[in-house]
């Protein structure tokens, strides 16, 4: 367990925070999805010889998933298991249960929780953004030169313009343009 747990420590200095992408129109608020969750630790993990593993065990009233770390010693890390029972009986329940699970084991095995997440987010009015900065924002994200400053410039931008959908949705898309271009 020696190099797994130093390249661990490694990689969880560098974890950046799970974004709140994805917005659930039933309770009108913003979440942290899968995609989200995984892309705050996986260069950090993979780049510290870490390979993400989440296995799935039968299971018939929902789905049990458990994260593990496999490092390239050979040296694996066991999380834990965690149950998601399935609200329906059917594809589609079974499916959002995994989603669940892969996020939620995903982030209790890595020590991250969603940005703000602290239950007085919605409370709290977002601070006002200079839609001028856009711009800016969007020349940064290109010009970023690796990927750790990418993942820096992204993160306050989306930060910066969390008041504005539409210009989270044109980051996002200039942040995966220029992570496939790097």
């Amino acid at each position: 367990m020696k190099q797994i747990a130093s390249a661990l420590v490694k990689a969880q200095k560098a974890f950046g925070p799970a974004l709140k992408t994805s917005t659930n129109p039933h309770f009108k608020s913003r979440y942290a999805d899968l995609a989200a969750c995984v892309e705050a630790v996986i260069d950090s993990l993979n780049s510290n010889g870490i390979a993400l593993i989440q296995r799935n065990y039968e299971d018939s009233t929902g789905v049990t998933v458990e994260t593990l770390f496999l490092h390239e010693s050979g040296e694996m890390l066991e999380c834990g298991k965690l149950h998601v029972p399935a609200s329906k009986q059917d594809p589609q329940g079974y499916g959002s249960a995994l989603t669940y699970a892969r996020r939620y084991s995903l982030m209790a095995a890595c020590g991250i929780a969603p940005e703000d997440d602290d239950g007085n987010a919605a409370s709290r009015k977002a601070p006002a953004y200079d839609a001028g900065r856009l711009a800016d924002w969007l020349a940064e994200i290109s010009q970023a030169p690796n990927a750790d400053s990418l993942k820096a410039v992204y993160t306050e931008a989306f930060k910066d313009t969390q008041s504005d959908a539409e210009a989270q949705k044109k980051i996002i898309a200039a942040k995966n343009a220029r992570k496939a271009a790097l």
